[in-house]
């Protein structure tokens, strides 16, 4: 890692002179934003790259660019039904990709959604915790057999993990009244402490696992926001910004956003990455659970890194799911 990378870096920068000819990547959410840029710019150096989506429709048309970056450089693209909130359609498209037997070299989980108002899966989970964790939670443990030495796992989570940490006793918010940013503060701890446990588990077999908050970025994220809620949110980050004398806050582009992803995935060295969680394509310091909550500071609070605390998110998952994952 001889070339620094930022906060502003894009995956033009990150991927320059890189060539992925022969590798093979799997990227969910491939329908808009991050996830069609992720799988453009891999597929643009020749990764074959694997796409999986809820709705196939709108993945053809966002996706366009994708599939003609790939013809360019000898790369490939191709769509894979995934509907994270069903976890019978997540098992399909195991048994999808299991019985096609191609091996991975790096796996993307991507998709995911924010600040919902409540609801269920089609499984009885909170639509957060469900959708961004245990549906890539099963998943992932499903098709770990396609993993080989030298393979990475990329979760992607957020800095909205220092909203809250999971809750095993209550993940449903069966007892807890329902805050949609607690529910993804939930989901997205849980996005870095499933990479923890997974690199844990496999990195004795060459296989690492990492987690990355690509930053803020004006995308389909946001849909669920009530109107005038992310102006009065970035007012009051601004706000603060300015009373700490810091400058003010700007979105980053979907390529910024993008970075650090592929940066995780295929240019930074497995041993730095791996069991951390990383943001402007550099591993994030530890922070106490009690630092301040404000989204401009950087690091990954200590309970989202926490070994133990991961073994008892997978056990609670596993209990969750119906399913038990060994290596």
């Amino acid at each position: 890692m001889t070339q620094q990378f930022g906060a502003t870096s894009t995956t033009e920068d990150v991927l320059h002179n890189v060539c992925l000819t022969g590798k093979r990547v799997l990227v969910t959410g491939v329908s808009a934003g991050l996830g069609v840029e992720t799988a453009r710019a891999l597929a643009a150096r020749g990764a074959t790259v694997v796409g999986a989506v809820r709705n196939l429709t709108k993945a053809e048309h966002a996706t366009a660019q994708v599939r003609t970056d790939a013809q360019k450089s000898g790369g490939s693209f191709e769509l894979l039904e995934l509907d994270l909130a069903d976890l019978a359609s997540v098992r399909a498209a195991a048994d999808h990709l299991n019985t096609a037997g191609k091996p991975f070299n790096l796996v993307i989980a991507n998709a995911g959604v924010m600040a919902t108002p409540f609801g269920q899966t089609k499984d009885g989970f909170e639509t957060q915790f469900g959708t961004n964790h245990l549906g890539h939670f099963v998943l992932v443990n499903r098709i770990a057999g396609l993993l080989r030495a030298g393979s990475r796992l990329v979760n992607l989570s957020s800095a909205g993990h220092r909203f809250s940490d999971v809750d095993l006793a209550d993940p449903n918010f069966a007892h807890t009244p329902y805050d949609p940013w607690v529910a993804y503060g939930r989901s997205k701890t849980a996005n870095i402490l499933f990479a923890v446990a997974f690199d844990a588990r496999h990195r004795a077999q060459g296989i690492r696992a990492t987690a990355v908050h690509p930053g803020a970025i004006l995308t389909e994220l946001v849909r669920y926001l009530p109107q005038g809620a992310l102006e009065a949110m970035v007012t009051q980050i601004n706000s603060q910004a300015a009373a700490e004398g810091k400058p003010p806050f700007e979105f980053k582009t979907v390529p910024q956003g993008a970075a650090t992803s592929v940066w995780a995935g295929v240019v930074a060295t497995a041993d730095a990455v791996g069991g951390h969680y990383c943001e402007d394509c550099h591993v994030a310091p530890v922070i106490p659970n009690d630092a301040p909550k404000g989204l401009l500071d950087g690091g990954v609070r200590a309970y989202a890194v926490d070994p133990a605390h991961a073994e008892a998110l997978w056990a609670k998952s596993e209990e969750m799911v119906g399913e038990q994952f060994t290596p």
